[in-house]
């Protein structure tokens, strides 16, 4: 079947390609919409995943379970198809993929939280609690990944919606890069930082992270998907150097989630 999203125009990867390709993306649970208007986007996604053909692929707000949400995609008009019957990071994973999940938040309903996707070997999987209070569930997702013989630590993160627990969930981040990753090993920070007013790029730079641009453009925009003017999904490295970045856009791609995916391909630092 001809993927409608495949007009990003993104060149394929392979195994033997020299660029590593990260993509990150915030997939809000796989709907779109409230009340009556809500609509299920989990299958569209499958496609979306497809379409970066990313090394990694870091995901926030994936559903574990929600009972909820099952019940009430549980049939749908027109032959559609129906809420998945496996968590939603083992759906969206293509074929060949491993699968890294760990939970964040827990609601009377159910799970979610963040997930890696990749197509090289994983290893040991780590999850820290960085919530900060009670209303906000967050933590950075910890999987090494060995690609080219080389292991490239990354962290994917979704950090809360409060600028002083920002802060304090970078600081907590930082802490993790210089004490739970080898120091020479290059690092990938990936996720939603809802950081809108760029306060964080200073407390990554201190454990050597910069954040991956274009050397013509400080900031690239992926939310609201309609209209992005706010570069809220970003990626921080160190020990590789960014050799592209961009963020698909479309009819179709905004439809799929309220953020549009951040695609950057990365070389080692020499």
């Amino acid at each position: 079947m001809l993927n409608p999203l495949q007009s990003t125009q993104l060149p394929p990867t392979t195994l033997s390609s020299s660029h590593l390709r990260v993509a990150t993306y915030n997939i809000h649970k796989g709907v779109r919409g409230m009340g009556p208007t809500k609509r299920l986007e989990i299958h569209n996604l499958t496609l979306a995943v497809e379409a970066l053909d990313a090394d990694i692929v870091c995901l926030q707000e994936v559903r574990r379970f929600n009972h909820a949400e099952a019940q009430r995609f549980s049939h749908t008009n027109f032959g559609a198809m129906a809420w998945p019957d496996v968590p939603q990071a083992d759906y969206l994973a293509p074929e060949g993929y491993e699968v890294a999940y760990r939970t964040n938040a827990v609601t009377r309903q159910g799970e979610h939280g963040n997930a890696l996707l990749a197509r090289w070997p994983i290893g040991d999987i780590a999850h820290h609690d960085v919530s900060d209070h009670r209303f906000e569930q967050r933590g950075l997702l910890h999987v090494p990944v060995r690609w080219r013989g080389v292991e490239v630590h990354v962290v994917v993160v979704h950090l809360g919606l409060i600028h002083a627990s920002r802060v304090r969930q970078a600081e907590r981040l930082t802490e993790l890069v210089a004490h739970r990753i080898p120091p020479r090993a290059p690092v990938v920070v990936a996720g939603d930082f809802n950081d809108w007013n760029e306060k964080l790029d200073g407390i990554l730079a201190s454990v050597g992270l910069d954040r991956a641009r274009r050397e013509d453009e400080a900031r690239v925009a992926t939310f609201p998907s309609m209209v992005p003017v706010l570069a809220l999904d970003r990626m921080y490295t160190r020990g590789l150097r960014c050799a592209s970045i961009m963020v698909p856009r479309g009819q179709a791609w905004a439809r799929l989630s309220d953020h549009l995916p951040l695609v950057v391909e990365f070389d080692l630092s020499d």
